[in-house]
Parts: structure tokens; sequence; C-alpha cells
């Protein structure tokens, strides 16, 4: 594998050392790289072109058959740097140009943490100069403000007091100390705790982040000073426990990738989040797309041995992320920065560095540097680094101070308290919530009021279906019924669900949880009341939830009865992440002399009326799981049926639902009994409304079987008979009809939309109680 990095500081220094170590990785390119990444490896080169020359650098990506490029710094990805290697098919460790806007804009950033709800600190974004000054003087907490574009990692002002804020605004927005960057500044509320950075590899799907690490930004000891790229960093940090850091994944970083991936950018490459760990728990301060500095100085020596960046770089970039290993360390790590004097202010470039060899278990990283006539000199503010790691937190921070003593340059300056925050500090334990053991009550209520309205589009005669109430009421007399049985039928949806998640469309499956219980009371003559949903998940996805509930009222207004209520579990544990299940109850009514099947009544020579199906309807999905993956396809491959719609898109046809048109024959006192063919197929369901003594003769040549029902029966290689067990076949209902009365019931159901068609008839029962004849129509 070859690699092309884009940079030159101490970030793409450390990149190059641990790649270097990949036994999968024949050569790194750095361009331009620096004067470590030019000088210490045998399979290293540096390119001398610019990070933002894309032409030139994708012409020697190209040229030289590179096989992954990872952009360093922010601004390239910014820039979109992305869509350039794409398009000339060479993969990139980074996110696009759209997702890179979570660095690029803070207004974006912000707004997109509201519509998530990610926990972050209150906010306010302005666009001029005038309506933020008045926005200052109208609050009376402290504030942070931050120039919404890049700058460099210096854009963020602290200030004490009013009078500095205002200092601190008129810079950004009027002296325009920070150019562009500027042009739009969000002022947020100060949060009060301790900062920790957690470097995270992601996919578009999967998240893995690395140990949580401290940076430290102020220049002088004792955090003093103006603020820098980075004075020094340790990891990992003592301030968050692993139950804290599971829950900044679970409710931060999860819903950052999936949100990122629902809004149409999927994030991929490393996402940087610094956080806030405040007494109300942790919050999000800002994302990064990108690998800090000097973060990745110090949590890449924690990567153990036998993890491969290079792997684990082209995993991200080509989505299989959950396929690598990933395996941490149980060490510590501590970077100590080494800096020109005057920085962050005006400093002094070209001073020779010399360096002596360092201790076991450090490193020295270049950053500000270049190779000049066989010597390394200065060329930054950040000029180098020294990193070390070991079995506890004060050893790494000593062996650090060593690898410092071995760097030689003239006006050289660092801090002397790396870390020591940590060595009095305790590790934060939020304080026990709801929320916080997984269950968000607030998203329970927000998914309620978002579907409101389609639970209210549901209404009938009887019904209010307004929800949020204790239990929904149903008034018999209201809607014209004096003296009838009640019928009520609960059912699933079964592992159809699973399509469902896997092409994240949900709709159709709501459709199917009303269908195959109101389609149940219609068997028993019973038009359908109401219905009630239970929709069970381990986290709560407000937009997956909503869109199953407004398939369930689709469903309810096609059946005529009213949506009167449900339950949304959100039950951590329970459910692998990205499932859900749900069940339906319908409750109806018939009048007394209606009931179904009508058995004293059923004779020899009776007819049975099929009317066709939608499809394979909600059974028999386990099956078809098998199969599809015994064809070595996916979901989202085409149809071998039907190439204009995927696999899954065809079995996510929901279930037909025949209320309407049957009632409006039955109601007629024109049929005996109705059969609804669902688990357990033609075989099981059609002697369920015959008498003992009578049996079902169905002819199967009768109805033409779907190319979907003849690739299923032929690539699972499905023997007839169980063929017609597990699934409909193409028949969702079958009725019992007097011979007199086919041809009206035939007309009637093919006046309402559906394709009816006499299957066969009613024999004296011999064996079992429904027989197939003409099966050779199926082979």
């Amino acid at each position: 594998m070859k690699l092309l990095i884009i940079g030159s500081g101490g970030r793409e220094h450390a990149l190059v050392w641990k790649l270097a170590q990949s036994a999968k990785v024949k050569h790194v390119y750095v361009a331009p790289g620096n004067g470590g990444t030019g000088n210490d490896f045998k399979n290293v080169s540096n390119v001398n072109i610019g990070v933002g020359d894309f032409p030139a650098l994708v012409e020697f990506a190209v040229k030289n058959a590179i096989d992954l490029v990872l952009p360093g710094p922010e601004a390239p990805l910014v820039d979109g740097i992305e869509a350039h290697f794409r398009k000339v098919g060479i993969p990139v460790f980074g996110p696009s140009q759209a997702a890179a806007r979570m660095e690029g804009s803070k207004t974006f950033s912000k707004d997109f943490m509201q519509r998530h709800n990610i926990p972050t600190a209150a906010y306010a974004n302005f666009s001029s100069y005038e309506p933020a000054r008045a926005y200052l003087d109208s609050i009376s907490h402290n504030v942070v403000i931050k120039a919404s574009g890049l700058a460099a990692g210096k854009g963020v002002l602290i200030p004490t007091t009013k009078e500095e804020a205002h200092a601190g605004l008129k810079e950004i927005m009027v002296s325009r100390e920070f150019g562009e960057a500027g042009d739009e500044v969000v002022i947020e509320e100060f949060l009060e705790g301790d900062e920790l950075s957690i470097l995270a590899f992601a996919d578009g799907y999967t998240i893995i982040p690395l140990p949580p690490a401290q940076d430290h930004k102020r220049v002088f000891d004792g955090d003093l000073g103006p603020n820098t790229g980075g004075m020094g960093c340790y990891a990992p940090t003592r301030i968050a426990s692993p139950a804290v850091l599971e829950e900044v994944k679970r409710t931060i970083l999860q819903p950052t990738i999936d949100g990122m991936r629902k809004e149409g950018y999927p994030f991929k490459g490393m996402l940087f989040t610094g956080l806030m760990m405040t007494k109300s728990g942790p919050k999000v301060l800002e994302y990064n797309v990108r690998f800090g500095d000097p973060e990745t100085q110090t949590v890449l020596p924690l990567l153990s041995k036998d993890t491969d960046l290079a792997e684990v770089l082209m995993a991200c970039a080509e989505g299989y992320l959950d396929a690598v290993k990933i395996e941490i360390t149980n060490k510590f790590a501590a970077t100590v920065v080494v800096a020109a004097g005057g920085y962050p202010g005006p400093y002094g470039k070209g001073k020779e560095i010399k360096l002596s060899p360092v201790g076991p278990d450090t490193a020295i990283f270049h950053a500000g540097t270049s190779l000049l006539d066989g010597k390394i000199i200065s060329t930054g503010g950040r000029v180098i680094a020294a990193t070390a790691t070991a079995d506890t937190l004060e050893e790494a921070v000593k062996k650090a101070y060593e690898g410092v003593k071995c760097i030689e340059f003239q006006g050289m300056f660092y801090r002397k308290d790396i870390a020591h925050r940590a060595f009095k500090q305790k590790p934060v334990e939020v304080a026990m919530t709801y929320a916080g053991s997984g269950v968000d009550v607030d998203a329970g209520n927000a998914l309620v009021n978002r579907i409101k309205a389609a639970v209210r589009s549901t209404r009938i005669p009887g019904a209010d279906s307004e929800i949020g109430g204790f239990g929904g009421i149903f008034d018999l007399a209201a809607a014209g019924w004096t003296n009838p049985l009640l019928v009520a039928g609960i059912d699933g949806v079964g592992t159809k669900l699973k399509i469902a998640c896997a092409l994240r469309k949900h709709h159709s499956v709501g459709i199917d949880l009303v269908a195959m219980s109101v389609n149940d009371l219609l068997a028993q003559g019973a038009g359908p009341l109401f219905f009630l949903d239970y929709y069970s998940t381990s986290k709560l996805d407000i937009e997956e939830a909503a869109e199953f509930v407004e398939g369930v009222a689709d469903g309810c207004r096609q059946a005529g009865c009213a949506l009167v209520g449900g339950e949304t579990a959100e039950m951590p544990g329970m459910y692998q992440e990205g499932d859900y299940d749900a069940a339906g109850c319908a409750v109806g009514a018939v009048n007394r002399g209606d009931v179904l099947p009508k058995l004293d009544t059923m004779d020899v020579g009776d007819v049975l009326v099929g009317l066709a199906s939608n499809g394979v309807h909600s059974n028999g999905y386990s099956l078809i799981r098998k199969i599809v993956e015994r064809a070595g396809l996916d979901w989202t491959a085409a149809a071998p049926w039907t190439p204009a719609a995927s696999i899954g898109e065809e079995f996510l046809i929901p279930t037909r639902i025949y209320v309407k048109p049957l009632l409006k024959v039955s109601n007629k006192g024109l049929i005996k009994g109705m059969s609804h063919i669902t688990g357990g197929g033609l075989t099981e369901n059609i002697p369920r409304m015959l008498p003992k003594h009578l049996a079902a003769e169905v002819d199967v040549s009768t109805w033409d079987l779907s190319p979907m029902f003849r690739w299923l029966k032929k690539t699972g290689n499905v023997a007839a008979l169980e063929f017609a067990r597990t699934w409909n076949t193409g028949l969702g209902f079958v009725v019992v009809v007097a011979k007199d009365d086919v041809e009206e019931v035939l007309r009637t159901l093919r006046a309402e939309g559906e394709q009816a068609v006499v299957v066969g008839k009613l024999v004296e029962r011999v064996g079992d109680g429904c027989v197939l004849r003409g099966l050779d129509s199926w082979s």
C-alpha cells in the first residue's frame, strides 16, 4: 500500500511514524512534510507540493499509484479536497466538504447539535457586529466568543469581564483579527469544568474512540497567557471514568455520526470532539474533522503493535471499520511541545536544531522544521515535541521531559507543568439520571408531538384519535352500533423489520402492523374500530419511530379505523443497536348475526374465491432472509425478477388491507367464511374457517405465480408443500361463497379494485383440510 499524507506538522510526523511500522505499507509520501518526515524513515519521502495545490496533489497521486490519501490539516478538508481524489478513484481518509462543515463553521455545528439533541452550551449566532454587541449587553453570564470559520485553532476567546468580551468581539468582527473566519461569530455560555478531547475513527456508521486526551492551550505554566495550537498533552485523562466515556459514546459520538449520515453527509475519517466535563454531564465544545495536534502525537503511541493503522485508515475510507481490530495498550502517554521564542506572537525562524538520542519508549516529533544543507532548522512557532509512554502517567511525563532535554536550539521554551491538572484531579462522575441509563423521556415527548398530526388524521365517529392521555376511548353508540360483539386481534410484523432497518425504510412496515391485525378481524366478519401500537427499541430514533407510526396511521386510514393510542418503549440492552420490534392490537365489531364463519351453512360444492396478495405480505421472512443470503445478495441489490427495484424494496411492499372491499360483500350476506392467508400459508389457514366434515380443494393453477414467488421457490429449492404452508403464494384472502352468489361476489370485488378469481371448491373431508391440485404449475 502506498499513502500520501498532506501536511507538514507534528501530527503528520506522528502519523508517518505509526504507518512506517505497518507491514502493509510500501511507501509513504508527505506533501510538503517537515525535517522529521524527510529524514527519519527509509520508506518515507517528502514531496514539495503545498497542501492547497489540489491539482498538483491529484496529479502526483495518480502518477505514483497512491492507494490512500490522508489530509492532515483542516483547511484542505473544508475546501473540499476529498472530492478531487474521489473523482479519480482514490479513497481519502477524511470527510467530504459537506461533512467538514462541522469544523469549518461553528455556526453550522452548533445548529447541528441543537437539531440532534447533542449536549452543548447555550449559544447564539451572529453575522453582524451590532446585534452581537447588543446581545453581550443583554446577558449576565460569562461567555466564550468563537470566530465561526477556521482560525488555525486560535479563534476562540474566553473573556473574564464584560469589557474583555466587548473588546474581543470587536477584535473579531470589526478589526478582522481572524479575517473571513470572523464573518460570523458564536457567542455561547461559558461552561465550567475540565476539558478533554476524544479522537475517534469513523466510517459513516461505526465510531471507535481512542483514549481521551487533555491538551494545554495556554502558552505559559499555570494555564496563563494567550491560547496556542497546543503546548502539550497527555492521555488517557483521569477526569472521566469508563462509565462516563461510555455515556459520551452513546449520547454524543454515535448520535453525531448517525445524524450526519441521516442528513446526507456521512462522516468518514477522524472525528475530534472537544468536551467539557460539567457537573451535569459531558457537553460538546466543538468538533474538528481531522487528527488533532498535539493529541495525535499523544494517542497514536497508545495503539498496540498489533493494530495496523494503515488497515484502520482504509477501513474508515471504504466503510468497513467494524471489521478491523483496534487495540489500546494499558499505558499512559505525554507530549511536551517545544516552541520558538515569542510564540504565539512574532517568533524567530531559521534556528539550527540539535538533537541527541532519546531514551526507550520516547519519540521526537517534528512540526515547524525543515532540512537545509543537511541541517534541521526551525520554521514554525511550535517547532518540535517529545512524546513518551509508560505504565503510569507520572513516569510518562517524566520521560517526556527527559526527551525535551535532547532538543536544543536558540530561544526555545516549553511549559514545565504538562499534566499538572491530572495530578490533582479525581474522575468526574455524572449524577445518575434516567436519560443517563439510556432512556430519554424528552425524546419520547418529542416523538408524541411529531406524530400527533398523523394520529389525528385517523379520526372517525366514536373516536377522537388524540394521543397523550392514559388510554383511548371509543364510543360505540356514536359510531352507530347498538348491540355488537367486539372482536380483538393482536399481531406483529416479524423479521420483516430486519429489512426495514437495513434499508432505513419504516413506513411500509407500519402499514403491515395494522394489516395483519385488521385482516384477522375481518376473517370473523368484523370491521375494525380502533387500533393501538407498541414500538420498542434500545435507543429511540425520533425520525425512525415517527416514520413507522406514520405508516401505522396510513394503515388505519386504509382500514377505516382510528389510531387511539400506543406505547413507545426505550429499553437499553434489550435489543441490538439499530433494531426495534413492534406489535399492534385491533378491536372491531360485528353484528351478532353476521359473525363468520357460518359453519352450518357450508356445503359440498360451495366455491372458493381467492383475492390476490401484494406479494409475500408479512410471513416467512426468516426463510426469505436465508434464501437471499444463499444467493449472495444484499437488500440493496437489484431484484432478479424486476431489476428496476431492489430486493429489499420488493420485500417491503406492505401487506394488502382487504377490509373495505370484503366488508362490502360480507355485509350483503354473500360470504359464508373468510380465511386470512398468513403464517401457515394455504394449507394451514383455509381449514380454520371450515367445519370438520368439509375440506378445501384448491387448484393452484387458477392464478399466476408471480416472478418473485418463482424466484423464492427455485433459489431456495423449496418443496411444493413447504412452499404452500410458508407463504400465501399470491393469495391474501380466500372466501367461501355459495355457487349462486359467485358472479355477484366477483363483480363487486373487482369493482373495488381487487383481483378476484375462483380457486377451488369445498369437498367432503377424507384426510387433510386443504388439498392442493395443479402443483405442476409451480414447477
